[in-house]
């Protein structure tokens, strides 16, 4: 299958459209050239009714951290943008709910089979940095914290894993000043390197 067809089939996906309160509406971003994989979680209901990625304040802060501006961002031949949900999951007690299992089991693979030039992936949240660290690391589970503030570990197989980006953070952040002065200037540094 070619990654046109993929896309096209991912974009028309209605496997889990009854769990869904906004309905289906697939928000992903890729390109067999792109550089740089952004996992992030699942889009939220802003990023759902634009239907862009990262359309939103955790996009802006994201962005702020890679160092890039908007056109950049949004050019998938830099950068595959592709969450573990491709849909708005709906709202939970603490923030949007988990995004829905079936993505991840129905399409992960065959997506990554189409970005062969993948240096980097940006592992955005637990749910990211269970599929793409899990897969190479026989490590018991741990605290997205212990996985952030080990990250020179994962970048041995490209993957770098982050906090989500989200205002909801802000109190993560301030009481993890490491991440911003040890973990952003090399995902700066990186970024620039592979763009």
């Amino acid at each position: 299958m070619s990654w046109h067809q993929l896309l096209t089939d991912i974009r028309a996906c209605q496997l889990c459209e009854k769990h869904l309160p906004l309905g289906a509406r697939p928000v992903v971003q890729l390109h067999p050239d792109a550089r740089i994989l952004v996992a992030g979680q699942a889009p939220g209901k802003k990023v759902h009714r634009s239907g862009k990625p990262f359309d939103d304040a955790s996009g802006d802060r994201l962005r702020s951290w890679l160092g890039v501006d908007t056109n950049t961002f949004y050019d998938a031949q830099k950068l595959a943008i592709v969450p573990m949900g491709f849909c708005y999951p709906g709202t939970g007690k603490s923030g949007d709910m988990p995004p829905r299992p079936e993505c991840a089991a129905t399409w992960r693979a065959s997506i990554m089979q189409q970005l062969p030039n993948i240096e980097l992936v940006l592992a955005i949240g637990q749910y990211a940095q269970q599929w793409h660290i899990t897969r190479h690391f026989n490590e018991p589970r741990q605290t997205l914290t212990a996985r952030v503030q080990n990250w020179q570990t994962y970048l041995s197989v490209g993957v770098l894993p982050l906090p989500h980006p989200s205002p909801r953070n802000n109190l993560w952040l301030r009481r993890n000043p490491w991440f911003e002065t040890n973990v952003l200037p090399e995902l700066k540094r990186r970024v620039a390197k592979l763009l």
